[in-house]
């Protein structure tokens, strides 16, 4: 239903690609993109400050000793999945309709969503400082603990996985895989139309398999226990809520009926039936002159031989009158020679 739309509007628009109007589309979103380096910038610049170090007590070890183990999930597979499977959908979905709008507004609405959220997300870590569940080894990693007089740990471990350790909330991993997924499911159930009234429940599948990828992420953070579970909902709560928003800054919701496409693409359409109209006016407005001249002239023309012919019968008119006048009178000299005549025998 979604391409067969997108047929039908290409068709009285024309295609949108990125070689006719990539170059515009970009200028006009320039001031975005420059924002969006300076989110990175800061992203970049989160990594290298410090936490804040809680205390962290003896008593509080028991929720804080789970075994140190290496990610079932690497980061950069989170980042790989979060940001290569959309694109590799918005690459689809260009490839076969050529509307630059929608690929430009799907990138750059990811890349906000991805970034926003892992800054917000180092952002409360380094303020929160939370203990991970491992936090006992990666301070301790020969198993002694140590206490200061105020009971507080002295941590001998290595000083890159103690700092690690005081990041737990909320899960970066969760956060970055819900703001890639949860907006990979709101475009795909835009362009499939999932929430048309119709009753196809399958189109749902599609949209919650980006969706269990991320809660599947979440998951294996606990299992690892790098994180707490309120660490994860927390962070699977983040990258949802920045997802959606940033969605929704180009698309509309889903459930609309123009939810198949980004607002700019509607609004390019409204300018070209404003110009095609004002043109047909413009057009229609020249017609109408044309033809009013047309009829003044055809006017013109018929008032002129109206009075050609007004003239021709007066002077039929004035033809007929001298004839009758001319007849009279030589019936008159017929009648006078006649009596004449006539007298003339009498006498």
């Amino acid at each position: 239903m979604y391409f067969k739309q997108c047929r039908m509007t290409d068709v009285t628009s024309g295609f949108h690609s990125v070689k006719s109007h990539g170059t515009t589309v970009a200028r006009t979103h320039l001031h975005d993109w420059v924002i969006l380096l300076l989110l990175g910038v800061v992203a970049f610049i989160l990594n290298f400050i410090h936490p804040f170090y809680r205390f962290v007590g003896k008593d509080m070890m028991y929720d804080i000793k789970y075994p140190f183990k290496n990610n079932t999930v690497p980061f950069w597979a989170v980042v790989t999945c979060a940001i290569g499977f959309p694109t590799l959908a918005f690459l689809i979905v260009y490839f076969r309709r050529r509307c630059v709008y929608d690929l430009h507004h799907a990138i750059l609405g990811l890349s906000y969503s991805l970034l926003l959220t892992q800054v917000l997300t180092d952002a409360i870590k380094l303020a929160v400082g939370r203990p991970r569940p491992d936090f006992f080894w990666r301070c301790f990693p020969d198993g002694k603990d140590v206490y200061d007089k105020l009971g507080n740990v002295i941590c001998h471990g290595k000083a890159s996985l103690i700092k690690e350790g005081h990041k737990s909330f909320p899960s970066g991993h969760t956060s970055c895989s819900f703001a890639g997924m949860v907006f990979l499911s709101l475009y795909i159930s835009g362009k499939i139309q999932a929430f048309d009234c119709r009753g196809h429940v399958a189109k749902l599948c599609i949209i919650f398999l980006p969706l269990l990828v991320a809660t599947l992420v979440g998951i294996s953070r606990v299992d690892d226990y790098r994180h707490h579970w309120n660490d994860v909902f927390a962070g699977g709560l983040l990258g949802l809520t920045v997802a959606t928003l940033c969605y929704l800054q180009f698309f509309p919701l889903p459930s609309h009926d123009q939810g198949w496409g980004p607002y700019a693409y509607f609004r390019a359409l409204e300018e070209l039936g404003a110009s095609t109209h004002a043109a047909n006016a413009a057009q229609t407005k020249g017609v109408a002159n044309d033809g009013y001249i047309g009829l003044q002239l055809a006017s013109d023309s018929d008032s002129d031989s109206d009075s050609d012919s007004d003239s021709n019968s007066n002077s039929r008119a004035e033809d007929v009158e001298s004839v009758s006048i001319s007849r009279a009178e030589d019936v008159e000299f017929d009648s006078t020679s006649r009596t004449e005549d006539v007298e003339s025998r009498k006498r």
